[in-house]
């Protein structure tokens, strides 16, 4: 008799274990883009993924065509009680970064609001054999609301994100993100080296005030071109623009490009604050002594004009970010940050960019 009860409450437990299992918990998908997208220029691009439309602005070289296709800085925001939160994607080119992972690449990062901070809930992405499967993101969860904050993929085009949640659970959109300010940098705002989606600086940033920073970050290609001005001149509702723009070009093109950059942007979008970052010390120049010539010659060429700048146009200012560490420790590859360099590069502008921006009502 033992042994027949034995048996009933194994099988019980057996089954209670099967119905735990997300493998048999019913779900339902919805669109990602159907729900809301922070971090957008563009309100509407043909591929909701995209950053910019390609085919309405032109003089993108092969490569600047697919980084402004990547989805680097769009999250999506969404309230849900599900216990169980999926992802599935359909790709259209999946990146493969050098200086960084899968998690940072093609994957997805998942913060909730915990006693009204962001809180790092989970990270992954499918097995490379299999990257469109519906991959478990997170599981076992209270099923009260929670909101989420889904950063997506860094370094990939995406064509489709549907997030799947259980059957009979809510899911619905909302925007924690107060103002539309764009920022248009290099690979340090592109997110190159971080471990995952959300810990660039300006997703560190917008998550540590509630300002909303639309991404428009290239990684080597942020060169004050024309092209990249005209994107920013047709910028839709945006407050203000925030600048990574003396990390790539050289001070030959920095004195060439950067005041018509300036006085084109400024015609589009008047009364609105330009503020421009210097770059970044890299650690590179620790014992190279060709870095450390060309480094420092690229920060004298852009003080030298930013300090022109700021008297000659009115709304444009200077600021400088700092993303080292005391034992010079915090950097992936002598050239990027790790995730410790941004986080002290988020914290080194945060006040002074507020700062500027409470000038112009923005807070």
């Amino acid at each position: 008799m033992k042994r027949k009860i034995l048996t009933l409450i194994f099988a019980a437990a057996a089954v209670m274990a099967s119905a735990q299992n997300p493998k048999d918990v019913k779900l339902k998908f919805i669109e990602a883009s159907d729900l809301n997208l922070s971090g957008k220029i563009f309100y509407d691009t043909p591929n909701p993924y995209h950053r910019v439309d390609t085919v309405r602005f032109k003089g993108f070289t092969d490569v600047e065509n697919l980084q402004v296709r990547e989805s680097s800085g769009i999250a999506c925001t969404f309230r849900t009680d599900s216990r169980i939160i999926t992802v599935k994607t359909v790709y259209g080119t999946p990146g493969w970064p050098q200086n960084g992972n899968a998690f940072s690449g093609r994957g997805y990062d998942l913060y909730i609001r915990k006693d009204g901070r962001w809180v790092y809930a989970e990270s992954g992405v499918a097995p490379d054999n299999d990257l469109e499967q519906n991959y478990i993101l997170i599981k076992d969860m209270d099923p009260v609301e929670h909101e989420c904050l889904l950063y997506l993929p860094l370094y990939s085009e995406v064509n489709s994100v549907k997030i799947g949640v259980e059957e009979g659970s809510k899911i619905e959109a909302f925007m924690p993100f107060r103002h539309r300010i764009a920022i248009f940098g290099s690979s340090y705002t592109h997110g190159s080296s971080t471990s995952r989606s959300g810990m660039t600086y300006p997703a560190l940033f917008s998550r540590a005030t509630g300002i909303q920073l639309l991404s428009l970050g290239c990684s080597g290609n942020c060169k004050l071109q024309d092209y990249f001005c005209d994107v920013l001149c047709a910028a839709e509702d945006v407050d203000a623009f925030v600048f990574d723009a003396f990390s790539n070009p050289s001070p030959s093109t920095m004195e060439e490009r950067l005041f018509p950059f300036i006085e084109k942007l400024q015609a589009a979008q008047p009364g609105k604050p330009l503020i421009f970052q210097r770059t970044i010390r890299r650690e590179s120049r620790n014992f190279s002594n060709a870095n450390e010539e060309y480094e420092a010659r690229k920060m004298r060429m852009a003080d030298s004009l930013m300090a022109i700048a700021v008297k000659k146009y009115d709304d444009v200012y200077y600021i400088s970010p700092d993303a080292s560490s005391p034992d010079h420790n915090a950097t992936v590859d002598g050239t990027h940050p790790d995730n410790y360099g941004y986080s002290l590069w988020e914290k080194s502008i945060e006040k002074p960019l507020l700062k500027i921006l409470r000038k112009y009502g923005i807070r």
